[in-house]
C-alpha cells in the first residue's frame, strides 16, 4: 500500500483500463528478465520497521499523524491504526557490518520517533501485537484519517459482502465478528527485504519457503491480544483472517485467503509467481498514476510497474516477491513479512541475521529443495510454528524433529557460511548469531510474555498485568540486553507507570453468571458452594437485568427458594462504565452504601466491582 492516491475498482471502464496496465506490465517484466536488464549485483537488504505509538499509560494512541508531523522525516510513513506508525530503512549493500549500520540506523531513527511522540505525549513501543489493545481500539474511528486506507476497507468490505469472522484457539480462545479491516492494526511486523539476482528467483523463493517455519519459531513474539492468550505468533492467525476476502469457503472462487503461506513450490519464473497471483486475487484498487511499460522499455526507461505493485500491495504473502527501482535499475527481492516487531531492535537484527544467513548458505543438498519436499510438511511446519513456537516439532526431510535440535544442529551452521561467503564481518555474524543459539536454549518473546503474564496474573488483574508488561518491553527495547536474557521481572521494583487508574484495572472479569428464570434454590447453592456474596443476572439476550445477592438470600431465608432468581433480584441497579476513575467507583459504593458495582457497555456486562476488589 505504498501508493497514496488509490480508488476503488468499480466501473468496468477503469476495470478495462487496469487490466490493461496490469498485462503490459507483466509484458514488460518477461522482457527485462530476456534482455538482462534486472539487476543481478551488488546485493542490499533493507528493513521496515512497524511499531506502535501509545499513551504514557501504555494504551493504544491515536495521534500517529501529529507524531509523524513531529518527527518530520521521509524515512516515516503512516499505516493503517491511528496507533501504528512505520520506519522504511536506507538500502545498505550486503556486506562487512552491514547489519550493525541497519541496526545504528533504526536506533537513530527510534530515538527520534521517541522524541517526537513525547512531544505529543506518547511512547513508541516494539512489539508484534500491542498487548494493551482492547475491542474499541480496531474501531473505524481508530483508522489512520487517510483516503487509501478507507479506499481499502471499502473495497475488501465489498468483495467480501459480509463481516469478518475471527477464530482463534489456544490456552484461551477468541470468537469475534468485526464489520471493518482495522484487525490488521494489531499486528506490527519486521519486514526484511534481500534483493535475489533474477536468474535464481523461483529457486530462492521455494528455499524462503522451507526455511519459514523454523524461522518463525525462534522469533514468536506475540501471544496474547485481547488478554487472551493465544498462538505463540497469534499474528498469523489474525492478520489471515483480518481481510480475508472470501465469505463462504464452499462457495468463493478464490482458493487461498489474500494472507497465505501459498498452495505449491513455484515453478517458471517470477513473472509466473505474479501471473498466478493476477489469477487468484481479483484487482480491488486502481490507481491514475499508470505509465505504458512497454512504451517506457521502448524508450529506453526503466519502468515501475505501478499496476503490477498496486495489485501486489494487496496480495500479503508471508514470503512476498518485490519489483523494485533503485538508482534507475530495476531488481528483485523477496520481503519476508511473517517476522514481529520487538521486543528489542538488538533481536529483530538477529531475527533478520539468521533469515539472510539462511538464504544466502542454501547448501547444495538443498537445492530443488521441491523435489526433496513435500510442500504440504512445509506449510503445516509453517503454521505449527505459528501455534507452538520453540515447542514445535517439525517434518524437515522426510523426518520429525525438534525446533531448537533442527535450529542448532543443523540451520545455525548453515546461516554462518552463508554469511561468511557474503564476506559479513566476523563481529556481526558472532553478536546475532550468538543471541538466536541462546534464544534456542532460555526463552523467545512468546514465551517470556506468557511466563510473565502468568505471574502478575497471580496479584494482579488481567488489564493491569498487560500494562506491566508494555512498560517493562518500552523501557528495554533500545538496550543491548535481548529478550533471552529477560526473566520474571518485579513491576513494583522497576517500572514507573504514570498511572491513572479506571474501573477496568480492578474490575473482575471472572464471573459467574445466572439466567433470570433460573432456580433460586439452584442459585442460592451455588453461591454457598462457590462463596459468591453478589452474582449479576442476564436475560436471554445477554443483557445485564438485575443482581442476586447474599443479602437478597438471608432476608428470604429457607420458605420461598422455589420461586425463580428474577422474583428475588435486585432489579434497580448501580452500574458504572469500564472507562470511568477508580475513584469515582468508590465514590458511588459510599454514596449508595453498596459493595457491588455492575460493569456495563450499554446492557452488556463486562464485569463487577466489588469492596474486596480495592
Amino acid at each position: 500500500m505504498g501508493h497514496l492516491e488509490v480508488k476503488q475498482l468499480k466501473s468496468p471502464k477503469d476495470k478495462a483500463l487496469y487490466i490493461h496496465h496490469l498485462i503490459r506490465d507483466l509484458e514488460a517484466l518477461d522482457i527485462m528478465l530476456k534482455n538482462d536488464l534486472i539487476e543481478k549485483e551488488p546485493i542490499r537488504i533493507g528493513a521496515e520497521q512497524e511499531f506502535c505509538v501509545t499513551s504514557n499509560h501504555y494504551f493504544p494512541n491515536n495521534n500517529n499523524l501529529q507524531v509523524l508531523d513531529a518527527i518530520n522525516d521521509d524515512h516515516f510513513t503512516t499505516e493503517i491504526g491511528r496507533y501504528n506508525l512505520e520506519i522504511n530503512s536506507d538500502p545498505l549493500l550486503l556486506k562487512g557490518h552491514c547489519f550493525s549500520e541497519l541496526q545504528n540506523q533504526l536506533k537513530a531513527l527510534l530515538d527520534k520517533a521517541e522524541e517526537g511522540a513525547r512531544s505529543q505525549n506518547s511512547k513508541v513501543v516494539l512489539t508484534g501485537i500491542l498487548p494493551t489493545l482492547r475491542l474499541k481500539h480496531i474501531g473505524e474511528n481508530y483508522m489512520t484519517n487517510m483516503p487509501r486506507y478507507h479506499v481499502l476497507n471499502n473495497a475488501l468490505k465489498a468483495s467480501r459482502r459480509e463481516c469478518f469472522s475471527i477464530h482463534i484457539k489456544g490456552v484461551d480462545e477468541l470468537n469475534l465478528i468485526h464489520d471493518n479491516v482495522m484487525l490488521e492494526a494489531c499486528n506490527t511486523s519486521f519486514q526484511t527485504h534481500l534483493q535475489i539476482h533474477p536468474d535464481e528467483f523461483v529457486e530462492k523463493y521455494n528455499w524462503a519457503q522451507a526455511i519459514a517455519g523454523p524461522v518463525l519459531s525462534i522469533c514468536t513474539n506475540s501471544p496474547i491480544i485481547f488478554g487472551r492468550e493465544l498462538w505463540a505468533e497469534t499474528r498469523i492467525a489474525l492478520f489471515t483472517q483480518s481481510i480475508d476476502t472470501r465469505a463462504n469457503s464452499f462457495i468463493h472462487k478464490e482458493k487461498q485467503s489474500r494472507v497465505s503461506f501459498g498452495a505449491d513450490w513455484e515453478k517458471g519464473t517470477v513473472t509466473d509467481i505474479f501471473r498466478d497471483h493476477i489469477s487468484r486475487f481479483r484487482s480491488l484498487l486502481a490507481s491514475d498514476e499508470h505509465d505504458d511499460s512497454l512504451e517506457k522499455l521502448e524508450n529506453g526507461e526503466i519502468p515501475k510497474l505501478r499496476a503490477l505493485q498496486l495489485h501486489n500491495g494487496t496480495v500479503y504473502k508471508w514470503n512476498r516477491v518485490c519489483y523494485g527501482v533503485g538508482g534507475g535499475k530495476p531488481h528483485l527481492r523477496i520481503e519476508c513479512r511473517y517476522i514481529p516487531s520487538g521486543p528489542t531492535l538488538t533481536d529483530e537484527i538477529a531475527n533478520m541475521v539468521f533469515w539472510v544467513g539462511l538464504m544466502l548458505g542454501q547448501p547444495e543438498t538443498y537445492r530443488d529443495i521441491d523435489k526433496k519436499m513435500d510442500f504440504k510438511d512445509i506449510k503445516n511446519n509453517f503454521f505449527k510454528a505459528a501455534r507452538n513456537g520453540m515447542e514445535t516439532q517439525f517434518i524437515w526431510n522426510n523426518k520429525l524433529i525438534s525446533a531448537q535440535e533442527l535450529i542448532l544442529d543443523e540451520l545455525l551452521p548453515i546461516a554462518r557460511k552463508g554469511l561468511e561467503k557474503a564476506k559479513i564481518s566476523s563481529d556481526d555474524i558472532e553478536k546475532y548469531l550468538s543471541i538466536i543459539e541462546r534464544r534456542a536454549v532460555s526463552n523467545n518473546g512468546s514465551q517470556w510474555m506468557v511466563a510473565n503474564y502468568r505471574n502478575l496474573q497471580k496479584n494482579k488483574t488481567n488489564f493491569e498485568a498487560l500494562q506491566n508488561i508494555t512498560a517493562y518491553m518500552h523501557k528495554h527495547q533500545l538496550e543491548d540486553k535481548t529478550v533471552d536474557q529477560w526473566d520474571l521481572f518485579d513491576p513494583d521494583e522497576n517500572l514507573k507507570i504514570d498511572v491513572s487508574r479506571i474501573v477496568k484495572h480492578n474490575m473482575n472479569t471472572k464471573m459467574l453468571l445466572v439466567d433470570q428464570n433460573d432456580s433460586l434454590e439452584l442459585v442460592s447453592h451455588i453461591m454457598q458452594w462457590k462463596n459468591i456474596h453478589h452474582l449479576p443476572v442476564i436475560n436471554k439476550k445477554k443483557e445485564l437485568t438485575g443482581l442476586l445477592t447474599w443479602t437478597d438470600l438471608i432476608k428470604l431465608g429457607d420458605k420461598e427458594l422455589h420461586l425463580r432468581v428474577k422474583d428475588v433480584m435486585t432489579k434497580d441497579l448501580i452500574t458504572i462504565s469500564q472507562e470511568e476513575p477508580l475513584e469515582e467507583a468508590k465514590r458511588l459504593m459510599k454514596f449508595h452504601n453498596i459493595n457491588c458495582l455492575p460493569v456495563v457497555r450499554n446492557k452488556e456486562l463486562l464485569g463487577i466491582l466489588t469492596s474486596s476488589d480495592f
